[in-house]
């Protein structure tokens, strides 16, 4: 549970950035979809590949039980969510620059 807080934590964090400083971020979805898209493509396959490999693994006492081509929930959502958090600063900072 705690990854999914800490990926939870970074969404509240940066949910007032679209809210009060209105960057956009949320209404362009079609463009946030493209952006994200390739990323997690990229990410989610070295992944995969790697847990397949026994490069890397995840502890189970750690993470959720349900995963998706060997990763867990939260690995998949990490590959959205700081992207996405990171789209939200570079926004909201583009926003507020004189």
């Amino acid at each position: 549970m705690t990854y999914l807080l800490v990926l939870s934590g970074c969404l509240l964090g940066t949910l007032p950035l679209e809210l009060v400083l209105h960057v956009g971020v949320y209404r362009q979805w079609r463009r946030l979809l493209l952006t994200l898209l390739p990323v997690c493509v990229v990410f989610v396959t070295w992944d995969a590949l790697a847990v397949r490999a026994h490069r890397w693994r995840f502890d189970a006492a750690q993470v959720l039980p349900p995963r998706v081509l060997g990763l867990p929930l939260e690995e998949l959502g990490f590959f959205v969510v700081i992207p996405l958090c990171s789209i939200l600063g570079f926004e909201a900072v583009r926003r507020k620059r004189p």
